[in-house]
């Protein structure tokens, strides 16, 4: 699998220069704008379009690129799909509108700054900083196109339907005879052939079939050249001139090859994600915000997952996964603790720690420092086993105060499950 490959050759690296190997992050999206711009340095059909993020941009953009077009499409820019569905929380229906040139900068004025509420983002949406003016094509048929890895046959693989511009999961569910899946020998890469059944799938009605043939092994080169771990464009559409044109753009790419794709990885938006994570990852911590009660703090992903499920299985439920890995500093405890304590929804905190890179005094004394720091206003719980346990117990004993230990419990009855 590309992916694995890659993980073992950046893990061998690392390891022949001296360093701790880097964690793995989560997987880098970007906007449909920046996707499409991508798209066009490798030769892919897109239209035309430019990003603004103000009304004097739009009105800029109109007079420079788009002096001549008398309808526009407008699209907002958040990192969730189900736009065009989506609900402002302003009331505004739609994140994706076709207007007439001179609505442009109305319809955009009432999208900019706005929340964005779709089926992806959950019912607190996220902020349109930049809406994306695209030029109106004539389309005549849109399909599906989509290259993800694949496990199965340890590669990418190309899926292809007919039918586009909607929920692929719906199709799926209701026709997925009209599914066509592509592996590529990730040795081999794309062939004629391979390119020649994924245009059978997506059964283009009035486009060139030797350019189409032409524009997947473009997408497929971005795909591996790029390192992503997903490409899909719904729809790809036919144009009544012919041509078969990359009208959506989703890409997310390996995080784990940050080091050579400096130049895409610099359009991360740290504003479509979620701040807690953003923090964590500049503290360099794993986490994943989720939607409990119980923030878990835990090194080693293994463990955090089982905690997690104890946590469930005694009626509970996890506020977070957050492994601080086997080398965390004194410093990452408190910036852990920080992140934990700034979610509202926490009623409780569980310390789970085994150590053995990990060593346990290290985490108590980060633990005794952010309970200086951060004022605690829920309970603590602390189970430390493994290296230096007991000079971390001793650490906790002595500097815990009596005004903290209500908050701070390290002989719970939940540790006892643990245990």
């Amino acid at each position: 699998m590309v992916r694995g490959l890659v993980n073992k050759l950046v893990s061998r690296s690392l390891s022949i220069a001296g360093k701790w190997q880097q964690q793995q992050l989560r997987r880098l999206n970007i906007h449909e704008y920046q996707g499409a711009e991508l798209m066009g340095k490798y030769g892919v059909n897109v239209p035309k379009g430019v990003a603004v993020s103000s009304l004097d941009e739009v009105r800029k953009a109109i007079q420079g690129v788009f002096p001549n077009e008398s309808e526009l499409v407008v699209k907002s820019q958040i990192l969730a799909g189900g736009r065009g569905l989506g609900t402002f929380k302003s009331g505004l229906k739609g994140g994706v509108h076709i207007v007439k040139a001179d609505q442009v900068e109305d319809i955009a004025g009432k999208m900019l700054g706005q929340i964005l509420v779709t089926k992806q983002t959950g019912p607190q949406g996220k902020v349109v900083s930049k809406v994306y003016l695209c030029e109106k094509l004539s389309l005549v048929n849109e399909m599906y196109f989509a290259i993800t890895l694949d496990r199965n046959t340890a590669g990418p693989l190309i899926i292809a339907c007919r039918k586009g511009g909607t929920s692929i999961e719906d199709l799926a569910e209701k026709f997925p005879d009209m599914i066509v899946k592509v592996p590529i020998d990730v040795f081999t890469g794309i062939t004629d052939e391979d390119a020649a059944k994924v245009v059978d799938g997506l059964a283009p009605t009035v486009a060139d079939r030797k350019d189409s043939i032409e524009q997947v092994k473009k997408l497929y080169e971005l795909f591996c050249k790029c390192d992503c771990t997903l490409l899909e464009i719904n729809p790809i559409a036919e144009t009544a001139d012919k041509q078969l044109v990359a009208a959506d753009a989703k890409l997310n790419f390996d995080d784990n090859a940050a080091f050579r794709q400096k130049e895409i990885f610099a359009l991360r938006d740290p504003s479509q994600e979620d701040p807690r994570e953003v923090a964590a990852a500049k503290a360099d911590l794993n986490y994943i915000g989720l939607d409990g009660e119980i923030g878990c703090m835990v090194n080693g992903a293994g463990l955090a997952m089982a905690t997690m499920d104890i946590i469930k299985l005694h009626g509970g439920t996890p506020a977070n996964f957050l492994d601080v890995g086997g080398n965390a500093s004194e410093g990452q405890v408190v910036e852990a603790f920080k992140i934990l304590t700034s979610d509202d929804k926490v009623k409780a905190i569980l310390v789970n720690i085994f150590g053995g890179i990990m060593k346990c005094d290290v985490i108590a004394s980060g633990i005794v420092n952010a309970a200086k720091q951060v004022t605690l206003k829920v309970p603590v719980v602390v189970r430390l086993e493994g290296t230096n346990v007991d000079q971390g117990k001793r650490i906790l004993k002595v500097n815990v105060k009596p005004d903290m230990k209500s908050n701070l419990d390290r002989n719970s009855c939940l540790e006892n499950h643990l245990l």
